[in-house]
């Protein structure tokens, strides 16, 4: 049996929250999903040990208690298909039909490799956070994290809240840059406030600039880390390491629709209007995947997403807040760009390919996704490429190649469902 919603959400976090409250509230029938268990995305996932941030709870029940949503958790889109979408849930495959489909998928980790970095006790910064969230043992464990952005805050105030011990934080933007932005932090009243409030959590715990994580050493596990900065490099002892640089925005399902791109480097984010329309009809997009904006921006445009899908009126005033939220993400692009060192981290031994060890010498000579993975397997394990192909683009290697269904790892009973002759807009076969 199909199901039929006039405006379906993709995605539990900020921005599918505020966009399903929004439609919803116009009297539109609106369906909600996310592959979690509960709402709130990665920024308000479920911490098992604390309650969560008022705000986020707020949200929640605003969409997920209003008499015209329909809550569909631990359920993911497998394929596009010509009339809606194919979807599986933790019993079965189901067919879903809409007017207007809402994609806020957000954003995930930008892992860079470096010799080491896949040893257990590695992983990304946001990694950990979710990881804590979810019960994982830190109590007394030695962690140090790194990478870029002012998620490390958020990360070590996490790691901290469960027990660990935070040996200190390392940013690879440098102290001029960083300070640039912290003077700026003005403009952005309720972001300068979250700073100086996760600052005061991790007081005592160092912060350092300029300084990037060179090697990850041991046998069976992580034991220490080698840190290139500003005074050379040392080498800290530590049971934990939490690294990563910025995120990307998730825009597998939008290139599987059609959606125009835009790229933001050497990656990828969907492009919208005034009104967070793509160029799909009846398709909108809000949050990460329109570019790294941040929770604020997030839940401004899954707002705006959500009036203009039931086919209301936007209000001007969410237009001049997603600009002044958008100018933040302007200025995390400035002053925290990536440092040309951390792209030269790997050495040619080095594995690429977590999923199918794949190391980057491996892929000398090959200059497309396409030819690398036909004869290597290198994005052929379980995360398909969204980590290594996420990886060599930004190392300058190739870009990320299409999606081709199914958009995760499905059970064999969904996969007989796909209708392959339907899936007319997705992307090549590499």
């Amino acid at each position: 049996m199909t199901e039929r919603y006039d405006v379906l959400v993709i995605g539990a976090g900020p921005a599918g929250l505020a966009a399903a409250h929004a439609a919803a509230t116009h009297g539109a029938r609106v369906g909600l999903l996310d592959a979690q268990a509960t709402a709130g995305g990665q920024v308000w996932r479920k911490d098992v040990r604390h309650v969560g941030p008022r705000q986020a709870r707020r949200r929640m029940a605003d969409a997920l208690n209003h008499p015209h949503v329909t809550w569909l958790a631990q359920t993911r889109v497998v394929a596009v298909e010509q009339d809606g979408l194919l979807l599986e849930d933790t019993r079965r495959a189901r067919r879903i039909e809409y007017g207007a489909l809402i994609l806020a998928t957000g954003a995930r980790e930008l892992l860079l490799p470096f010799p080491g970095w896949t040893l257990p006790g590695v992983t990304g910064a946001g990694g950990l956070q979710a990881l804590a969230k979810q019960g994982w043992p830190l109590a007394g464990r030695r962690v140090i994290v790194a990478g870029s952005g002012p998620l490390l805050l958020a990360v070590a105030a996490t790691a901290r809240r469960h027990g660990a011990i935070v040996l200190g934080i390392h940013e690879q933007a440098s102290a001029g840059a960083v300070n640039r932005f912290a003077c700026n932090l003005w403009r952005w009243p309720t972001k300068a406030l979250q700073a100086v409030l996760l600052r005061g959590q991790l007081a005592g715990v160092p912060y350092r600039c300029g300084s990037v994580v060179r090697r990850a050493t041991g046998e069976d596990t992580l034991r220490a880390i080698e840190l290139d900065g500003p005074h050379g490099t040392e080498r800290l002892e530590c049971d934990q390491l939490a690294i990563g640089y910025g995120l990307l925005p998730n825009v597998e399902l939008a290139q599987m629709l059609g959606c125009a791109l835009q790229l933001d480097g050497a990656h990828p984010y969907v492009d919208v209007d005034s009104q967070q329309r793509t160029s799909v009809t009846g398709v909108y997009a809000a949050g990460e995947l329109c570019g790294i904006g941040g929770r604020d921006s997030a839940g401004i445009e899954g707002a705006i997403a959500g009036h203009a899908a039931a086919g209301a009126v936007v209000d001007a005033s969410l237009l001049r807040q997603r600009q002044h939220a958008r100018s933040f993400a302007a200025a995390l692009r400035q002053h925290f760009a990536l440092d040309p060192r951390v792209r030269t981290l790997a050495e040619p031994n080095t594995l690429i390919c977590r999923c199918e060890d794949v190391p980057l010498q491996a892929l000398d000579g090959y200059t497309d996704a396409r030819g690398a993975k036909l004869a290597t397997r290198c994005g052929m394990g379980a995360c398909q490429g969204r980590i290594c192909g996420s990886a060599l683009a930004e190392l300058g290697r190739f870009p990320r190649s299409g999606q081709r269904p199914p958009l995760f790892p499905a059970r064999l009973s969904t996969l007989g469902d796909i209708d392959l002759s339907s899936c007319h807009h997705q992307g090549s076969s590499a």
